[in-house]
């Protein structure tokens, strides 16, 4: 039997340093007791014993259904958003294949195709745009690089018109923000709903060739096939997983190849690829540290003799089962673009998988390339351990990312 804490280990709100967290809750084992802002969950580390959880049917990511807690935690706890929409993330069984099958056509790989020129062009004007800029000066590329391109990419997908761009950025930011109170919280999910709501009521009077007019059309030709809450909530899945999590995949792969200009001159003279850097970054430093949550529909038995208990929740801890040392042995904390295997669970497993991985691969290839290519000297203002992380236990980026293009210059 794993020895266990005597109490849960309290996660971070700011992810502060996440490395050493990660390291602790591999200490305990395959899972440990830990606390996320007040609830209690079993925080999952071991990458086998993960990815068979998230592929079995024992585990559940239906809180209304398979969590007794629901109720009460929903009206204070910071995170309810993020179990309580209705939509595929936290559907369970025949009711998440629906919906799932509802997104599928806009993340075909013909359509994933499709979106490679605008990603392009999107990237070009951008790395225009700060080439322009005095060779002296300092840039953060999170705010003028990282951000725009995916919120834009996902903008033409979902079809948001430009002026609601920079409201949606607002609100998704505060989604993933776990440094909020309850209130706060409250107070910005209000703010998206408000946001999402305007955005329905603009393509219903003038829908286009997008995501999200399809959507409408099929609410309003056949509501049993998908109500109002789904509706909208299933437009926030998209555009949030959407945006977010490729902003913080562009912002570590610029720190980590700007940091590393060994593993930056592999990818340079051909001896790795840029698809290898990016997958090497969402290895070493996934876009979602925790994701909560998953309930036990049974009790679960692990390998090391502990049991989660029916009704029980469980947070997929992708930045610890990620630097596994018994999936990557002990280089597991290096970054290293030439390594043979670069298996990871920065997009999850199993029947959740994000059906937005290919995009946000695309979008991470592009963006690190054509970045590099332009500004192959660019430096970091401060070291990379100066950077202050983003405030969130769940997202895994920075709050600025400060560089300078031309340091020779």
């Amino acid at each position: 039997m794993t020895h266990l804490p005597s109490t849960p280990i309290v996660l971070d709100p700011a992810g502060a340093d996440r490395h050493a967290e990660s390291v602790l809750l591999r200490s305990h084992g395959a899972a440990v007791p830990v606390d996320v802002l007040g609830v209690q969950a079993w925080s999952v580390t071991d990458p086998d014993v993960l990815k068979k959880l998230l592929n079995s049917p024992d585990v559940s990511k239906d809180a209304r259904a398979h969590w007794p807690r629901f109720a009460e935690v929903v009206q204070t706890w910071p995170l309810a958003l993020w179990v309580a929409v209705e939509n595929m993330f936290t559907a369970y069984g025949a009711d998440h294949r629906r919906l799932r099958r509802m997104i599928s056509p806009a993340f075909t790989a013909r359509r994933i195709a499709g979106l490679s020129e605008v990603i392009d062009t999107i990237v070009t004007t951008l790395l225009d745009d700060l080439d322009a800029r005095p060779a002296d000066e300092s840039i953060d590329l999170r705010e003028h690089f990282a951000h725009p391109l995916p919120i834009a990419v996902i903008g033409h997908l979902m079809g948001i018109p430009d002026h609601q761009q920079a409201d949606f950025r607002k609100v998704v930011d505060g989604v993933f923000d776990t440094t909020l109170t309850a209130e706060q919280a409250g107070a910005n999910t209000a703010t998206l709903y408000t946001v999402l709501g305007r955005l329905i009521a603009e393509k219903r009077r003038e829908p286009g060739d997008d995501m999200t007019s399809l959507l409408i059309a099929t609410h309003d030709e056949d509501g049993g096939t998908l109500s109002d809450a789904e509706l909208r909530d299933t437009l926030l899945l998209v555009i949030s997983a959407g945006y977010q999590t490729t902003v913080d995949t562009i912002d570590q792969g610029i720190v980590l190849l700007a940091t590393h200009r060994d593993q930056l001159a592999h990818v340079r003279a051909g001896r790795a690829t840029w698809t290898d850097a990016v997958e090497e970054t969402l290895r070493l430093e996934p876009a979602v540290a925790h994701l909560p949550l998953r309930y036990a529909v049974n009790d679960i038995a692990l390998p090391d003799g502990q049991v989660i208990v029916k009704g029980e929740a469980i947070l997929a801890s992708y930045a610890a089962a990620n630097r596994h040392p018994r999936w990557h042995g002990e280089s597991a904390d290096a970054f290293d673009v030439t390594r043979l295997s670069k298996e990871h669970l920065a997009f999850g497993h199993g029947v959740h998988y994000c059906l937005g991985a290919p995009l946000a691969r695309m979008e991470g290839t592009t963006a690190l390339q054509g970045l590099f290519d332009r500004f192959p000297d660019l430096e970091l203002v401060v070291p990379a351990e100066e950077l202050e992380p983003a405030g969130s236990l769940i997202s895994n980026g920075h709050k600025a990312l400060r560089v300078r293009l031309r340091p020779n210059a």
